[in-house]
């Protein structure tokens, strides 16, 4: 398995390429052209790419998805909770939970609003099961993980790696150090996902904002 990451704004993209490859999360608005380049520099053709995984629909992680879209021709995946928003390029970000959430979240809303979102038609909707991503040539699962927001989803690879888009947090100016979001829709429901995917045994944890962690830091968060 070969997991790269392309930085498009402030979201990772990350491709995970096994017998064949996918792309997690589509990054800032008008940072489209970070991944091209960014493909290019690590030697990937785009039509390589099978699958777009959204892992929620915050601005963020879906400025750039219908640009991926037509780039690679990929089918864009997402859960129902959220194809609404996709769909129609809307803006949406979740409340501030914590002190920090709560002050900075008014200056992302600002920024989040200086952009516009290009719809983007979803291929395939899931619901609450988990999902194979077996028919793309990766060993792995998309996992319904609401939490952050009523339709996140994670990817996790059988071999123990967990792609949890805003599920967990671990960079300035979000977090000083691996942490749960300061952003959420419902933070029971987001304790509930983690011990499902702790239950999972899954081993590193790779978010949408910072570099990778051991999920033991998660462990003793929720403990």
């Amino acid at each position: 398995m070969d997991i790269k990451v392309i930085k498009v704004g402030i979201c990772n993209c990350y491709i995970v390429k096994d017998e064949e490859t996918i792309v997690i999360d589509a990054g800032m608005p008008g940072n489209c052209d970070l991944f091209s380049k960014g493909l290019q520099k690590i030697g990937v053709t785009p039509t390589d790419i099978k699958a777009i995984i959204v892992t929620h629909c915050h601005w963020d992680h879906i400025g750039c998805a219908n640009k991926i879209k037509e780039l690679t021709g990929a089918k864009v995946i997402v859960n129902k909770n959220e194809k609404d928003i996709l769909e129609q390029g809307k803006i949406s970000m979740p409340p501030g939970v914590t002190r920090w959430g709560k002050i900075f979240g008014p200056l992302v809303k600002g920024l989040s609003t200086k952009h516009t979102i290009e719809p983007t038609k979803v291929d395939i909707t899931l619901g609450e099961e988990n999902y194979s991503l077996e028919e793309f040539g990766i060993k792995g699962k998309v996992i319904f993980t609401p939490g952050h927001s009523l339709g996140s989803s994670s990817v996790v690879l059988d071999s123990g790696e967990a792609f949890v888009g805003d599920a967990a947090m671990n960079g300035l100016p979000l977090t000083i150090k691996p942490n749960l979001p300061i952003f959420a829709e419902d933070m029971v429901a987001l304790k509930n996902s983690w011990k499902k995917l702790i239950d999972m045994g899954v081993k590193r944890v790779y978010p949408a904002h910072g570099k990778s962690f051991p999920i033991e830091k998660i462990e003793k968060l929720l403990s």
